[in-house]
């Protein structure tokens, strides 16, 4: 555990990132200029009835126009649960993005962007979802945004299919992103955001609505972020149900 802190604090400390980065949980379909590169991380310490993780990925983006990105996440995992302790790789993904739709106007922008999540197979079958199932997923999904001076609304829908396992599932999110400084340059902000995950495993019957309040701060070349999220409805087996999650992180681009 102390080793995965450390990991995540040096990460920290190096991390510089565009300002008024993407919600903390949820994602936005705001894409900056082409060809650039953005390092990031998001740590999260998920707690459950069944144990504890910490998931510490570091994810490399590119954007090889303004309207299209891929990326690499490289995971990191310490676990112990009930059932299995350990730490190692986790799953890697592959993320591409394309955005088809964008209409701007005075103070605002909205957009919508076509999104897929590959998970490959590369940590052990501890089936923690998001984390370390060691089974192939391929996710597809859209994400749509309004953004202004004012506030921010993002929100997605999709499908992720697990061939060879039983984690097949509907996702929905939804997301409000409220500035509490008003607009300056260089830049500097304070953002609160509010944001819902709807998870709907129907091979399991499983269902999970979670909420999660977080903090950002962004200056001319650096972002933090901090959440905490909480189960608001869970219909799942008790000893898999989520207590809460703690999530933080920051992002660099050049």
């Amino acid at each position: 555990m102390k080793y995965i802190i450390m990991i995540a604090v040096v990460l920290l400390a190096f991390a510089k990132a565009d300002a008024q980065g993407p919600p903390i949980t949820a994602d936005k379909p705001i894409m900056l200029g082409g060809n650039s590169f953005t390092m990031k991380t998001l740590t999260e310490i998920r707690n459950t009835e069944r144990g504890s993780a910490v998931y510490v990925p570091v994810m490399l983006h590119y954007l090889p126009t303004s309207n299209s990105l891929i990326a690499l996440h490289i995971p990191y995992v310490n676990y112990n649960l009930s059932d299995a302790i350990g730490s190692g790789l986790a799953d890697m993904k592959i993320m591409g993005k394309y955005q088809f739709y964008r209409k701007d106007g005075t103070g605002k922008t909205f957009r919508m962007v076509a999104k897929t999540l590959q998970t490959l197979p590369t940590g052990k079958e501890i089936d923690v979802m998001d984390i370390s199932t060691g089974k192939y997923a391929g996710y597809y999904g859209v994400v749509a945004g309004l953004e202004t001076l004012k506030y921010g609304i993002s929100s997605e829908i999709g499908y992720n299919s697990m061939p060879n396992g039983t984690l097949d599932e509907f996702r929905a999110k939804l997301g409000f992103g409220l500035p509490l400084l008003k607009p300056q340059y260089p830049n500097k902000q304070v953002n609160l955001y509010f944001e819902y995950s709807s998870v709907w495993l129907h091979e399991r019957d499983w269902y999970q609505l979670l909420y999660s309040q977080g903090i950002q701060y962004a200056g001319k070349n650096i972002t933090y972020d901090l959440a905490v999220q909480l189960p608001l409805i869970q219909e799942i087996d008790a000893n898999r149900a989520l207590n809460y999650s703690v999530f933080f992180g920051t992002r660099y681009t050049f």
